[in-house]
């Protein structure tokens, strides 16, 4: 069974979950997740996780994502996208000056309201069934955050935009709220999901060419192992400590043979002791100084990654974040 993180280039057409079941024959395993969903008409970069990887998909959703997309003017429809019907149609009367100024206007935190076409709940109802049912109910709006915007060309009634976002912010909304802004509606054309945290569309690999590294027995080759998708010092247990870290329980500095990428200090002040008549400095054996900001990567005493850590404060230790116990079961 394969466990890690491998960046998926989701091609038009396809559904986030049909990647995933179409990856399960592939790789011949069923322990696969995707880490957030991409509209089927949409493309561009979604990280699969496989086997103890699916543990991080929680994780990985809150990385902030870069989209490029086509802003068409002058239409409104019920999906918020050209893939829905058309409810209404104006001219364009705004030039390419008032649609930079009205898209820089958007960076920052603004209130979104979901579309009706999403798969978020209402009442353990999806948006999306109860629109297609002809039902629309309320929405909350929730807060997003456009952390950059930029208008790359414009060719009226079409605009191209690159967003950076939060999680959560629906793109095609960012589309109609801009479209309302300039006062004659619009609509998401086309989307690229260019950037989800580190990983990138352009090191981003089709199902088939998936298919022809399984063929070729190279899926080693780029998948990202749970392990590198953390980066706090890697911090290796002692024998002594390997029965806390391999059951998930808390532990202290003790407990840990050394430490890497990380420094280190000495136990205490060197100190005197007297030998046949002789005085020797006998310096205190040194001892790994775990970070208390941020995540440690723990590994037992034969360098097994386990998972990740971090400090509590009110104990004085340092308890799991998130464990990847040893695989025992069977695909």
């Amino acid at each position: 069974m394969y466990h890690g993180v491998i960046d998926i280039y989701k091609e038009p057409g396809f559904t986030s979950h049909d990647v995933v079941a179409k990856l399960r024959g592939i790789l011949r395993q069923k322990r696969i997740g995707h880490s957030g969903t991409l509209d089927p008409a949409a493309e561009g970069v979604l990280p699969v996780c496989l086997g103890q990887g699916t543990r991080l998909a929680d994780m990985m959703a809150d990385r902030d994502k870069t989209y490029e997309a086509v802003l068409l003017l002058g239409v409104e429809t019920d999906t918020q996208d050209m893939t829905g019907q058309v409810l209404s149609r104006h001219p364009v009367d705004v030039t390419e000056e008032e649609v930079r100024q009205k898209a820089a206007s958007f960076v920052g935190r603004y209130e979104q309201i979901p579309p009706m076409y999403s798969a978020l709940k209402v009442n353990g109802k999806k948006l999306y069934e109860l629109a297609r049912a002809g039902k629309e109910v309320e929405r909350k709006a929730r807060p997003v955050e456009i952390l950059a915007l930029s208008v790359d060309w414009v060719d009226l009634p079409r605009a191209g935009l690159t967003v950076t976002c939060s999680k959560g912010t629906y793109i095609r909304t960012l589309c109609h709220d801009l479209g309302q802004a300039l006062g004659c509606g619009g609509a998401m054309e086309h989307l690229k999901r260019t950037r989800v945290g580190r990983f990138s569309w352009q090191e981003a690999y089709t199902l088939s060419q998936i298919e022809a590294l399984r063929d070729e027995g190279r899926i080693g080759e780029i998948l990202i192992p749970i392990e590198e998708m953390f980066h706090g010092p890697k911090a290796i247990a002692s024998p002594m400590g390997d029965k806390l870290v391999l059951n998930g329980n808390p532990v202290r500095e003790r407990d840990f043979a050394c430490v890497e990428e990380a420094d280190t200090f000495q136990e205490g002040p060197e100190h005197t002791e007297q030998a046949a008549g002789q005085h020797r400095q006998i310096q205190a054996p040194p001892r790994v100084r775990l970070p208390k900001k941020g995540l440690v990567r723990v590994y037992s005493s034969r360098r097994e990654f386990l998972g990740v850590y971090e400090y509590d404060g009110s104990r004085d230790w340092w308890r799991p974040k998130k464990m990847f116990p040893r695989e025992t079961e069977g695909l």
